[in-house]
């Protein structure tokens, strides 16, 4: 429903409520018309949304273990992570924060030579 055909029907379909409200005397039914029918389509796109963002949600988590799977020295323990409690994520964030309390973004204002040594293995 994200097409721009969709965007287009939408725009006529008001457009087309609009021109009829001189037919019908812009009476209260004629509003009750363009509000039963938005709230109606509003009530369905919600599911459709979350159904997407469900799919594409289970497809990145797929991408995603795929490449610690298949990087050497990853650590695939949290791979399941989008199945935990909020509490137990950030219990398993500490413990990466821990084994690497530098994030990329402070390496890249550190020293060269002070990111030789955080990261132990003298290359950068």
């Amino acid at each position: 429903m994200g097409a721009p055909w969709a965007f287009l029907a939408a725009a006529l379909v008001i457009v087309v409520w609009l021109l009829t409200g001189p037919i019908f005397g812009f009476s209260t039914e004629w509003q009750l018309v363009i509000n039963s029918g938005t709230t109606i389509v509003t009530f369905l796109m919600v599911f459709l949304i979350q159904n997407t963002q469900n799919r594409d949600a289970r497809a990145i988590h797929l991408k995603l273990d795929e490449l610690l799977r298949a990087t050497p020295k990853a650590r695939n323990e949290f791979m399941e992570a989008e199945e935990e409690d909020l509490d137990e994520i950030e219990r398993e964030k500490a413990i990466v924060d821990k084994a690497d309390p530098a994030p990329p973004k402070e390496r890249a204002h550190e020293p060269k030579t002070a990111r030789q040594g955080h990261r132990g293995n003298g290359k950068t």
